[in-house]
């Protein structure tokens, strides 16, 4: 993925886009499949009914600071995985994490939120491992981030360059300050007088790294990891699927892919109600 690094003026020609990670959702989708299922599926499928439950016991103690809970459904029938995916449903973030051992993280956010589904594959895209987790981001993307480095790493600036070393210096300086739980510092690029040379060069020393996320919303935003721990390439687009604000963050993991605390709770009553109405 190549970040543009930019504001589109209004009334600008659309951005190139470069999709990111696996194809996000087309907008969030209602629980609506399991009044589609037959009640007898729904009876056979104990090991969805067992799950919610504890799914909805976890999600009601859990901290936006700490770890998650996970829950292996590997070994569920495919009866049950399908009626998992039904009362679970489509929340808005979506995306990948590239594991350091190789292995490709696939993360769906539930309709409620703080639910995460993911789906573990080997470099050969053979299926490893399907969890639920009840997180504010999945442990996944915080293993992938963690093994990268602490600090840039680039070379002397090419011909033609003009401001992209102070802003480059800043940006280390603000890495090298960032301390876990300290507020996001956000380097809105527009501000920064920047040439073509300048861009190319900040696209070289800020390079993609191993988490790809898109938050569907009110507004889309993409959210991708630099190559440098604690950097975020985070870019908001139009209904034209064009850049409207683009920017780098210096945070562990960005707002915008987090779950707060409100929403596990929220989410462990939707789940409770849904057991009710539907498994028991």
């Amino acid at each position: 993925m190549t970040a543009a690094f930019r504001i589109a003026p209004e009334g600008e020609d659309a951005a190139p886009v470069v999709p990111i990670g696996a194809d996000p959702p087309q907008g969030a989708c209602k629980l609506n499949g399991l009044v589609t299922s037959s009640a007898e599926k729904i009876r056979r499928c104990r090991q969805t009914a067992t799950l919610l439950p504890d799914i909805a016991a976890a999600l009601a103690v859990q901290k936006a600071d700490q770890p998650g809970r996970l829950f292996d459904i590997s070994e569920f029938t495919d009866d049950d995985k399908q009626l998992i995916t039904q009362t679970l449903g489509t929340g808005e973030v979506a995306g990948t994490a590239l594991l350091p051992s190789g292995v490709l993280a696939h993360i769906q956010e539930a309709v409620t939120a703080g639910v995460w589904r993911i789906r573990f594959k080997d470099p050969n895209g053979i299926p490893l491992a399907d969890y639920i987790e009840v997180a504010s981001i999945p442990m996944a993307v915080r293993q992938a981030c963690a093994v990268l480095p602490a600090a840039l790493s680039y070379g002397p600036a090419p011909s033609g360059t003009m401001n992209v070393m102070p802003l480059l210096t800043e940006i280390g300086d603000r890495i090298d300050r960032y301390r876990h739980g300290d507020p996001a510092h956000v380097f809105t690029l527009s501000l920064f007088p920047m040439n073509p040379q300048d861009m190319n060069f900040l696209q070289v020393a800020v390079r993609p790294g191993p988490v790809q996320l898109t938050s569907r919303g009110y507004r889309t935003c993409r959210v991708v990891a630099a190559g440098t721990r604690n950097v975020w390439s985070v870019q908001f687009y139009n209904r034209m699927d064009a850049i409207i604000l683009d920017a780098l963050e210096i945070v562990d993991i960005p707002s915008f892919a987090l779950a707060a605390e409100e929403d596990f709770r929220d989410s462990a009553a939707h789940l409770r109600h849904i057991e009710e109405a539907y498994f028991r």
